[in-house]
């Protein structure tokens, strides 16, 4: 087993980096590395377009040095287009993108401070792209540690899934809609008004693109390291948790990237060192571990770990936001599990099956309790309680457990149903119901019943025409009590997570079962990680604290029912170079129980980015609204400096509906 802390090596930090690749573009990256790295040392690349000088200087702080100081060069990289560096940004995981990165990594390891070996690490998009390069297989990339990401860009991403479409599509593309139109620091860039006027010119409204692909075609293929896991070289460490939505990737990767380690825990979408809800792990010495062994060929024992650890949670009443998820670790040697298979019969899961034939037509306000599709935050993004949706829903339940169940993997719901709508959708939840009858979402899946054969290629349903279909849930693992119930829920909307089908249909289910992995009960925990360590966090003057507004409302004299958040993340002064930032992000939800296409969406983000007597603010604005053939989209962007518009566009588009 490696341990460096007895030998910790002086750390430089050089905050500007150029990095000039062949089509005369220059990145630029800020550099920690060992004082004394003439004698060469391998390198630790993370690759986004969030900004390393305010976006992710916080998490940076507590990470990169900590690694310099064990041997490392730890190098940050703001991607074309966006933070400090030159080009324009044209979309996410773009063949550019992955180019430039590639092209990066050569640079690094021709430098004459690295020892030729280079590793990627990232969380969300910097995990996703090192997946991807390593699909490209540049020789010097050796090893990626991976978290929050994805093997599949259409089928487990923010855009779709279970072929739905997922209202995270329009979230997502409002974030970067905003995050994109922030200037480089005036500091680094004697041409950043120039720079900053070209790239709000060029900008893209990324949801009219992605709209523009509803299956599973050559554009999501892009990207999608599950075309061919056998394409994947570098040994890949795996990391997400139980409160995110890219939950199922680490089990994929277990299952199809020999070598490949994997850990779930019961963390939101953050490292999981700093993430909630606690417990954190030492996620720096497990990194450390791994890129000792794969990058300094020093015998550390990862080899010899379990190929999958998850976190067991403890069966917990429903909550919004957890602070701690009491439970225990599990160690398993790979993430598949004898199933066990519970038939439905008239409201009960398990036991004898029979016909069921109940009718399902949920209000389209069904799925108010669903949370965020991936948290981000302390705040309130868990599911709340269930029983409102489960009230608007076809529900099964267990008898009462005659003991603790520690259910691991993915549940899968297999059914007979036909619907009156050549157009359908199906949301499921299990969930753990309580004696009282409080209802805990364990895990959910969703089912576009166009793609019920694949969503490359969609079809209609024939109404009244009954077909088998499969709904796989997301993995987890969680522990049902004894004497508490089990259920699944079965609705025909999941607002506001998904996009309404163009007519509000009736499914009735005729029989089904579900499939799911029972483990046998773990008595303690069968793997222990150390406590998290980190490196000191970066020092801020606090200008405007952050804030969080969440407010559902029901407009009792026209019934549409409205969904407000709104994130202040607060104003802050980097007090080692002096740059300030700040934003606002908030969203609107409405829908009508009976009108699908009452179905809207907005946004309005505030970003701020200030430097001496330079002030520059960004407000933009996005909505969504659809019609029975047509989604329609608009936005809006304009660029202040020092309170004076010097820049707006408007955007407005229609993309037709397919099978959506």
């Amino acid at each position: 087993m490696s341990d460096t802390r007895n030998a910790l090596r002086t750390v430089i930090e050089i905050p500007d980096m150029r990095i000039t690749l062949s089509d005369g573009c220059q990145l630029s990256a800020r550099v920690w590395m060992p004082e004394d790295a003439e004698d060469p040392v391998p390198a630790i690349l993370e690759y986004l377009p969030y900004r390393k000088r305010d976006g992710t200087a916080a998490r940076d702080a507590l990470t990169h040095p900590w690694f310099a100081a064990r041997g490392y060069a730890c190098i940050r990289v703001d991607m074309r287009g966006n933070g400090d560096s030159d080009g324009l940004m044209d979309d996410e995981y773009s063949p550019q993108e992955l180019a430039d990165a590639v092209e990066v990594i050569g640079w690094i390891a021709a430098q004459s401070w690295c020892s030729g070996r280079v590793g990627m690490m990232g969380i969300s998009w910097g995990g996703f792209n090192g997946l991807q390069v390593a699909y490209l297989q540049p020789e010097p990339l050796k090893a990626v540690i991976s978290l929050c990401s994805t093997v599949d860009r259409f089928a487990d991403d923010i855009h779709y899934k279970g072929g739905c479409l997922l209202n995270e599509n329009f979230g997502w593309s409002s974030v970067m809609w905003a995050y994109s139109s922030r200037p480089p620091d005036p500091a680094l860039r004697s041409d950043w008004r120039e720079m900053w006027l070209k790239r709000l010119e060029n900008e893209p409204f990324l949801i009219s693109k992605w709209l523009r692909h509803q299956r599973r075609d050559g554009y999501w293929q892009h990207g999608s390291i599950c075309e061919d896991f056998s394409r994947i070289k570098a040994k890949v460490l795996a990391v997400s948790g139980w409160g995110d939505g890219y939950l199922n990737t680490v089990p994929h990767l277990v299952r199809n990237v020999p070598g490949t380690k994997g850990i779930n825990g019961p963390w939101i979408h953050k490292y999981p060192h700093f993430a909630v809800p606690e417990p954190r792990i030492g996620f720096l010495q497990e990194a450390l571990r791994w890129w000792d062994r794969w990058l300094k060929d020093i015998d550390t024992g990862v080899e010899s770990d379990p190929a999958y650890r998850h976190y067991l949670m403890d069966g917990a009443r429903p909550d919004r936001s957890y602070a701690v998820r009491p439970g225990r670790w599990l160690a398993d040697g790979g993430v598949d599990w004898p199933q066990t298979i519970w038939a439905l019969s008239p409201g009960r899961l398990g036991g004898k099956a029979a016909t069921v034939d109940v009718r399902v037509a949920s209000p389209q306000t069904c799925g108010m309790e669903c949370g965020e599709y991936y948290g981000g935050s302390a705040g309130p993004e868990w599911p709340g309680d269930q029983r409102g949706d489960d009230a608007m829903s076809a529900c099964f339940d267990t008898a009462p457990l005659e003991a603790d169940t520690d259910i691991v993997g993915a549940p899968v719901l297999r059914l007979k149903l036909s619907a009156d709508k050549p157009q359908a959708q199906i949301a499921v939840r299990l969930c753990h119901v309580q004696p009282d009858g409080a209802s805990t979402r364990i895990t959910w899946g969703l089912l576009n019943l166009s793609h019920r054969h694949g969503s490359a290629t969609p079809a209609p349903m024939q109404p009244g025409t009954a077909e088998e279909v499969e709904i796989v849930l997301d993995h987890m693992a969680y522990r049902v009590p004894a004497g508490h119930k089990m259920r699944v829920a079965i609705s025909t909307a999941y607002w506001p997570m998904i996009w309404p089908a163009p007519e509000a249909a009736c499914v009735t289910v005729h029989d089904g079962a579900l499939h799911v992995s029972i483990r046998d009960r773990a008595e303690g925990d069968e793997w222990t990680f150390p406590p998290p360590e980190s490196a000191p966090p970066q020092e801020v003057e606090i200008l405007r604290p952050a804030s969080e507004r969440r407010e559902a409302t029901t407009d009792m004299v026209t019934g549409v029912v409205s969904h407000f958040i709104e994130r202040d993340s607060g104003k802050r002064r980097d007090l080692g170079h002096g740059l300030v930032s700040g934003g606002i992000a908030r969203e609107w939800w409405q829908v009508h129980p009976d009108d699908p296409l009452s179905a809207s969406a907005r946004s309005h983000w505030t970003e701020e980015v200030e430097r001496d007597d330079i002030r520059i603010r960004t407000e933009t604005f996005a909505e969504m609204w659809s019609d029975a053939e047509n989604f329609h989209l608009k936005g809006r962007l304009e660029a202040y400096e020092n309170d004076r518009l010097v820049l707006e566009r408007d955007v407005t588009d229609s993309v037709p509906r397919d099978h959506m």
